[in-house]
């Protein structure tokens, strides 16, 4: 299983973040949410800031690229073996980034990567 923290977690049912760390979990695979406010998906606690996180294999991101530049250090001192961007946060420097710290990158939805088994 992938340990795979959320990037812009939210406790909206409607928003694709909070469907993205229901399915994970369905799936299986440990979840570590992370948003701007505090709150929960079920059982998951959504963490605010930056916690300190070890064994990351996949970080995955449902904030936009300007967020992502205020957290840019902290996505990659995770240390993740891949970020995922899903629709609306692509962002060619981070990608560009990670990439040369031997980062995969990938421009995905992780709904469709897990119900498609690509996950």
């Amino acid at each position: 299983m992938k340990k795979t923290v959320v990037i812009g977690a939210s406790e909206n049912p409607e928003r694709y973040s909070f469907l993205a760390v229901e399915k994970l979990k369905k799936y299986g695979h440990p979840v570590i949410a992370v948003g701007r406010k505090s709150g929960k998906i079920g059982d998951t606690e959504i963490q605010t800031g930056q916690p300190k996180i070890e064994a990351v294999d996949t970080v995955t991101l449902y904030i936009n690229p300007d967020l992502q530049a205020e957290m840019e250090d902290y996505i990659l001192s995770l240390k993740p073996k891949r970020i995922l961007f899903n629709p609306g946060t692509e962002n060619e420097i981070l990608e560009k980034k990670a990439g040369s710290l031997g980062i995969e990158t990938l421009e995905a939805c992780t709904l469709v990567l897990l119900g498609t088994g690509q996950f």
